[in-house]
């Protein structure tokens, strides 16, 4: 079973530490892995992730304590530069987020959902945080960058008025030109919501 929201590496998932998240995106591969290394250099943090994303995107995240993670930020913006797609700063991430970037999301229930679709990992990551916090919804499926262009997307489920206001948070945090768009569906269809659990398990 596949585990983890990039699908580039069936099975690869994020470990965080936590409790802060720090993540730097670029254009170049090249330059995402000289940010690495300068944000592991700089501060005492955990490199949970450093490699290439569709399409051709360069994805860095580390982990740590907030004033650690924060550090590693400066330098990791700095150094990306002109190469810079986003940069995602979490101080406590939600414990959903963290477990959806380990094992993956997974559909429970037969709820409402939420979909947000955004230009950028940084920005889903950050509106699934939002979401989370916001409204009492479970994530249900996260996907990053690989196979959809660079995209992604997060899709919470619950009942109908906590998915609105989820939806809601997402959309207020998530910059304008990195938002894509948002879709509620009040009553899926059972298909629906199996097909999203087989995905889940490809």
């Amino acid at each position: 079973m596949a585990t983890g929201p990039f699908q580039k590496r069936p099975g690869e998932g994020v470990r965080l530490q936590g409790p802060a998240v720090g993540l730097v995106e670029t254009t170049s591969i090249a330059r995402g892995i000289v940010v690495a290394d300068h944000m592991v250099k700089r501060a005492l943090v955990t490199l949970a992730l450093a490699r290439p994303v569709t399409p051709g995107k360069h994805v860095v995240v580390v982990t740590g304590e907030v004033a650690e993670v924060d550090e590693a930020m400066q330098a990791g913006v700095a150094t990306a530069a002109h190469t810079l797609v986003d940069k995602l700063f979490l101080p406590q991430a939600h414990d959903a987020l963290i477990a959806a970037l380990h094992d993956g999301a997974a559909v429970e229930g037969m709820g409402a959902l939420g979909i947000v679709e955004t230009f950028t990992v940084a920005a889903t990551l950050l509106g699934a945080d939002a979401a989370c916090k916001a409204a009492e919804v479970a994530l249900a499926e996260l996907r990053l960058a690989d196979g959809i262009g660079g995209k992604a997307y997060f899709v919470v489920s619950g009942d109908l008025d906590m998915v609105e206001a989820a939806v809601s948070a997402a959309e207020r945090v998530v910059e304008p030109g990195l938002w894509l768009t948002k879709e509620i569906i009040a009553a899926p269809h059972e298909d629906l919501v199996a097909e999203l659990r087989r995905g889940q398990q490809r």
